[in-house]
């Protein structure tokens, strides 16, 4: 898999990656902050000047200081994001996993809405074109779910070859911003007065529904998770210089959107009607000549925050499928490159919300209304999580109030804030957060409901036995390796499940038994394995230790492993049949997947009765078990076990002469 990159380090190359990588969502909201603000509402200093100080505080202390400063400290072994936090810290209290489940579903939700209003805000750009002013929504509409479908077909191919541009093009698009905000500021030197929080204070708390604008503001932040979650790809050290180019160019170029509006627009009230005509500070900063090239760089950078996303909703789903929070699913591997993954599954799921969210809301002022609800609570996850890791690293215990009261106050503000677009659309991404939450929330659960039902014995009091059965030639020979998947952590136990399916149900008889582990690291990229000779030649235990973003893709795992034994001397696979033996001929390997199903015989509370059905009708639209764990189906033997729970209690039942 590679070793992870100096996060210290910072390189041309580095710094390059950085900016394809992690700043489209962040780096995209100008061009529709300023717009969702001043919508039905009259243009004043009091309003601009507020607006703008909230923005670039917001930037300030939520991006720059709790991400950029704080979060980035949380690496685990070079990784970033709400899982690789949530495994860092999961030892130290169990709940921690519902605040990674709200995260994790948020940000997944987030995958769905950002394409949409990006590509919609850019496109609508077409309005100020003269020639085109006339251009219809629904024109505008085809335009976006083109290149949307366009961008989701692409997935299956990965990204390697078009990724070297991503980097130079948001290269060209923050300097875009710097260029035209610095043209503007000019037009009203006052807006400089906004970095004085006095002007953000006085809005929220002396402008009517002042507070109630945070949901617009919080706009200019939604990518700020990205940071964290790309630390793997581009480091620490690249992350932290990169910013400071691309604050800069958001903070210029905000300031020039609020002193064109207040020179061109000062004491008017900027409508509905007056956006959807095409109203828009941002391309208002453009000169006529420059739009149309504009218009393309801002659409390119819209595509490439929205790959952004989508990316990294494959890597969420992966991370989450390896800590069992999600059930299995088809994972493919376009391109050599690390991390580089495609999820069919959840490449089909985020096509049909983004195409369902721009038919729904149709303007991208429309969206604005649903973006932004989900990711809050996944901002608050993340809170709660780095609390978390303070305490594991012994900060100290000031320290840790201090964050927690700063960043939940100021997160729980924007959380209410975004409340009030509830019945404006924020329902939407709701919904769907909560639907993904919903899946997380039953595999976890059923997995723990599951694990009651789970009797482990020890595998010494049936090696007698089991050698019996393979030297016995009156039974006819099952598999000459028979290779059986195993829950038991401890190398001197194994599920009774395993041992009835070997000697009860039909006898299998075998020269030689492998039980194979497979155990979750919180490291990210731990690839090692064990082996536990139980008795030489006969009954063998591998033990592997993956890490929660490698693939157990066990068939070419057990392979490797098989051919290093057999390179050590301390197994022999050769064939026990005679006339294959002669000739050198290796035995077959047949592997056996013990799947459960629910038993009638349950008597389980109502909600886990729900939760058990939910998750094995999961379980029947997903992965099978064999192919989650890389298996060839020609030479996998499903079983089928009740799964009994929680048996019926004493039965009434007597009998009668």
């Amino acid at each position: 898999m590679g070793h992870p990159i100096n996060l210290k380090k910072v390189s041309a190359a580095g710094l390059l990656i950085a900016l394809g990588i992690i700043y489209g969502d962040i780096g995209t909201s100008p061009l529709y902050v300023l717009n969702a603000i001043v919508k039905d509402k009259t243009v004043t200093d009091k309003l601009i000047l507020g607006a703008l100080s909230c923005v670039i505080w917001t930037l300030t202390l939520q991006t720059t200081v709790k991400y950029v400063i704080l979060t980035l400290q949380a690496d685990n072994k070079g990784e970033g994001g709400i899982f690789s936090l949530y495994a860092l810290v999961r030892r130290r209290r169990k709940w921690l996993v519902f605040s990674a489940m709200i995260g994790g579903a948020a940000l997944l939700a987030d995958g769905m809405i950002t394409p949409p209003i990006s590509v919609s805000s850019a496109i609508e750009g077409l309005k100020t074109i003269p020639y085109l002013h006339a251009i219809t929504d629904q024109t505008i509409m085809g335009i976006v779910l083109g290149i949307i479908s366009g961008l989701f077909f692409l997935q299956q191919f990965g990204t390697a070859s078009i990724g070297k541009l991503f980097g130079p093009i948001m290269c060209i698009w923050f300097l875009m911003l710097g260029v035209l905000g610095i043209a503007h500021i000019s037009d009203y030197f006052s807006v400089f007065k906004a970095f004085n929080p006095y002007y953000a204070v006085n809005l929220l708390t002396t402008y009517p529904k002042g507070f109630w604008l945070l949901g617009a503001v919080f706009l200019c932040t939604t990518g700020a998770e990205a940071l964290y979650s790309d630390l793997g790809h581009c480091g620490r050290g690249n992350i932290r210089v990169s910013w400071i180019f691309v604050k800069s160019a958001l903070i210029t170029n905000y300031l020039g959107q609020g002193a064109w509006l207040l020179s061109h627009y000062k004491n008017t009230v900027i409508t509905e009607e007056t956006i959807t005509a095409g109203f828009n500070p941002f391309y208002g900063l453009m000169p006529h000549w420059f739009v149309i090239i504009g218009i393309v760089i801002a659409t390119s950078a819209a595509i490439i925050a929205s790959q952004a996303l989508i990316s990294g909703s494959f890597t969420l789903v992966s991370e989450a499928i390896r800590l069992n929070l999600w059930p299995k699913m088809k994972i493919k591997y376009p391109t050599e490159a690390r991390g580089q993954l495609y999820v069919p599954a959840i490449n089909s799921i985020l096509f049909l919300g983004c195409c369902g969210i721009v038919l729904y809301f149709k303007k991208a002022t429309n969206m604005e209304a649903a973006y932004g609800l989900a990711i809050t609570l996944c901002m608050i996850a993340t809170t709660i999580l780095f609390a978390n890791f303070l305490v594991l690293h012994r900060a100290k215990p000031v320290f840790i109030y201090l964050f927690l009261t700063t960043y939940l106050s100021i997160e729980l503000a924007f959380l209410v804030a975004n409340l009030d677009k509830f019945p404006h659309g924020g329902y939407v991404t709701l919904l769907v957060g909560g639907g993904l939450f919903v899946v997380m929330y039953v595999w976890y659960r059923a997995r723990k409901i599951k694990n009651r039902y789970v009797e482990f014995v020890r595998i010494e009091h049936y090696v007698p036995q089991i050698q019996e059965l393979s030297n016995d030639k009156t039974i006819s020979k099952y598999a000459t390796h028979l290779v059986y998947l195993t829950s038991a952590d401890s190398p001197k136990e194994i599920e009774h499940k395993i041992v009835y399916s070997i000697l009860n149900r039909k006898p299998k008889r075998a020269d030689i038994y492998w039980f194979i582990h497979v155990d979750t690291q919180d490291d990210p990229y731990t690839m090692e394995y064990k082996v536990e000779h139980i008795m030489p030649n006969d009954i063998i235990r591998v033990e592997f230790r993956l890490g929660f973003r490698v693939q157990p893709r066990l068939n070419l795992l057990f392979r490797k492993v098989v051919q290093d034994l057999v390179a050590g001397n301390e197994v022999n696979i050769t064939s026990r049949y005679e006339s294959l033996e002669k000739n050198n001929i290796t035995g077959d390997f047949e592997f056996v997947v013990l799947e459960k199903y629910l038993s009638q015989d349950n008597e389980l509370p109502i909600l886990e009765r729900l939760v058990m059905k939910v998750h094995f009708w999961l379980k029947l639209i997903t992965l099978s078990e064999e192919r989650g764990f890389g298996l060839d189906s020609s030479n996998v033997t499903v079983e089928k076990f009740p799964l009994i729970v929680a048996p019926v209690s004493v039965m009434q039942l007597r009998r009668i002469e």
